[in-house]
């Protein structure tokens, strides 16, 4: 996969939440045409591909690995459809250099059951391997095949957890905007009173 710069939401190391943002579509892989052309699968068609899938996650991912390297490294089992890892520090981007970021949980999820299941059983607990340059040759793997579980659950999970930390992120400025008012009022009185004070002494 080809490396792009990074803009905030866009950029060689995420294909976060449903897929890579490749173009705002927020889905890598799917079928569909170009601008204006209508897809043509039938629907029935459609969600029987999307029962087939299976999700692994993995419960850590080595330090300096990316998206494009599990892409890599997975699509050797089976077809990749999407990847999600989460950013470690989530929600707060620090970093301006995209290698930087660093991750602490994913999610795969590949275009047969099948594929998916065979890879947890075989990579679970083994090294990671390939070239003994690689930074992550001697970490192992930690992947375990989600039964029943399907992308949506994922992107679920995810947006209830957005929203709650809006809210939250939402709750915290209005608290330190009525600090931040009473202080001001407080202030406000405070030099009120000592002119009022100045006055009656003279």
């Amino acid at each position: 996969m080809a490396e792009t710069t990074e803009n905030e939401y866009h950029t060689d190391e995420e294909e976060d939440l449903v897929g890579e943002e490749e173009g705002g579509t927020g889905i890598e892989g799917e079928e569909g045409g170009g601008a204006g052309e209508k897809r043509k699968r039938p629907l029935n068609k459609s969600l029987g591909g999307f029962s087939k899938r299976g999700v692994c996650y993995l419960s850590r991912v080595p330090p300096h690995m990316n998206p494009s390297h599990v892409r890599q490294i997975f699509s050797k089992y089976g077809e990749v459809q999407r990847i999600y890892l989460v950013p470690e520090g989530q929600g707060h981007r620090k970093h301006s250099n995209v290698k930087a970021k660093a991750y602490s949980e994913g999610w795969v999820e590949f275009a047969k059951k099948s594929v998916a299941k065979r890879v947890a059983n075989l990579l679970n607990g083994e090294q990671i391997g390939g070239k003994k340059r690689s930074s992550f040759y001697y970490d192992i793997w930690n992947i375990k095949y989600l039964r029943k579980f399907k992308w949506d659950d994922l992107v679920g999970e995810i947006a209830e957890k957005t929203h709650i930390r809006e809210q939250k992120l939402t709750l915290e400025i209005t608290a330190a905007k009525k600090q931040r008012d009473h202080y001001l009022s407080n202030a406000e009185k405070s030099r009120t009173q000592k002119f009022i004070r100045e006055r009656i002494e003279k």
